[in-house]
């Protein structure tokens, strides 16, 4: 019997069907509504009732203008388009809630470590410790040229970028300022200790940062990390940082697979498997019924816009497949964008897919897998895919927003908790508490965030604070 607590995180974006493509024509889709405040306070309202870790916002720095070589399919079909800013939402949805955690991507390949050390810290204190970020290395052509670029960065190189942009985080987080630095002494007039806060005088090949951090330690000091890699250098990058990994599979042996890759990989980085939680991205599909909920998904695939699952597999893979015929075969090759979502695809052990059918496959819920069925049919499959498949917990994914939140958490949720896999209350305050137990507020001394070091003149400065 499995004793496993199954991890929950909603999956969202700042744009109006992100992940379905065209499903903003349903009508009980509110994703139209995306650039209103109560749309994302009522949507972190319906997770925390649902006791989820977080609300998990994904982001695109660009347009999707693979297909056609142009934005203008994109555009026309809401292809991820228009995509506001992913931050700002979150201190409204904070407000409103007291436990539910918010994990924001932002591109370590045009932020910068010091820029964005001062507004995750801000939000971590806002939020009284529910911060996360997912770490991404941003794979569009759009998104370069229009932050300054000539061309995306290869591969590899952004992933270079990236470890040297945390190595810069982790010192401005966990080095900067000593704990017992603010002191609040009116009588001396001191409200903090400048003995206690120290310049990092970083100096390495991409970035030139002196130091202190602007902002005194928040909560978890650190942010949960999440990460998605797929690809060789992106699986041993998760290893190495991540304490979530988000990924998207088609099959329960896929997920075996990559779990059990990612464990070994996360050894070899002197970490234990366990210090990383692994969540599959699902769609789920809930009916009263199996039939229901199969006529449910048939109804739902004819609000897809194929044109518009075009542009964005597209822009997922690299490829321009305006040229494709719809019944040829999508083949293994290299990318240097997303290499999981075009894998998902030429590396399937169990079928070889055609456009057309990657497609249709696609639109709904950018390819993941569906759990279609009766809350106690999509509990077991859950149940199976975190036993026998080594998950931690899962992404869900929407068809229509937020009522396919609204349905987990009203039929799935309640058959979890009584099978006793899922909590009924929050263990703690922190998000990292409520992922890896009460007490765990900071990262672990395992982490590489503890190993970096900064010079202060009379001493050299390692780990702060071991938790």
């Amino acid at each position: 019997m499995m004793t496993k607590q199954i991890h929950l995180n909603g999956f969202i974006q700042h744009s109006p069907s992100p992940h379905s493509t065209g499903l903003w024509k349903h009508p009980k889709d509110q994703g139209t509504n995306h650039h209103r405040i109560s749309y994302w306070t009522e949507a972190a309202q319906i997770l925390e009732k649902g006791k989820f870790d977080a609300m998990f916002i994904a982001d695109v720095l660009g347009t999707y203008s693979v297909y056609q070589n142009s934005f203008k399919p994109a555009a026309q079909h809401a292809v991820q388009f228009p995509a506001h800013d992913p931050v700002l939402p979150i201190s409204a949805m904070a407000a409103v809630t007291e436990n539910l955690g918010f994990a924001v991507t932002i591109s370590a390949t045009y932020a910068q470590p010091y820029a964005l050390a001062r507004q995750l810290s801000t939000l971590d204190h806002l939020s009284k410790g529910r911060i996360a970020w997912n770490i991404v290395t941003s794979y569009l052509e759009s998104e370069a040229t229009n932050l300054g670029l000539p061309q995306r960065l290869p591969h590899d190189l952004r992933y270079d970028r990236a470890d040297e942009f945390l190595e810069v985080v982790y010192k401005l987080w966990e080095q900067s300022w000593e704990d017992g630095a603010i002191i609040l002494d009116q009588e001396s007039d001191t409200f903090a200790d400048p003995e206690k806060i120290h310049a990092i005088h970083h100096e390495g090949e991409f970035f030139h940062v002196p130091g202190p951090h602007l902002v005194e330690p928040s909560p978890q000091r650190t942010p949960v990390l999440f990460q998605a890699g797929a690809s060789p250098r992106g699986r041993d990058f998760a290893a190495k940082h991540a304490e979530g990994v988000f990924i998207k599979n088609h099959s329960l042996e896929a997920v075996k697979a990559y779990t059990a890759d990612l464990r070994q990989r996360t050894r070899r980085q002197g970490r234990q498997p366990e210090d990383i939680k692994i969540f599959p991205m699902i769609l789920p599909i809930v009916g009263s019924t199996e039939k229901e909920a199969y006529e449910k998904y048939e109804e739902l695939t004819n609000h897809v816009s194929y044109e518009g699952t075009l542009a964005l597999l597209s822009g997922h893979t690299g490829i321009d497949f305006s040229t494709y015929d719809p019944n040829q075969y999508i083949e293994e090759m290299k990318t240097e964008a997303v290499q999981g979502n075009l894998d998902l695809y030429a590396k399937d052990p169990k079928k070889r897919w055609t456009l057309q059918e990657a497609v249709k496959n696609h639109g709904l819920g950018n390819g993941t897998v569906k759990f279609i069925g009766t809350p106690e049919q999509i509990a077991d499959q859950i149940e199976q895919w975190a036993d026998e498949g080594d998950a931690d917990g899962f992404n869900i994914a929407q068809a229509y927003s937020p009522g396919t939140f609204q349905e987990f958490v009203d039929h799935v949720v309640p058959e979890l908790q009584k099978r006793g896999i899922y909590r009924t209350e929050y263990e703690a305050g922190t998000l990292r508490e409520n992922l890896y137990g009460k007490g765990s507020v900071h990262l672990p001394s395992s982490h590489p965030a503890k190993k970096t070091r900064i010079s202060t003149g009379n001493k050299t400065l390692t780990t702060i604070r071991e938790s």
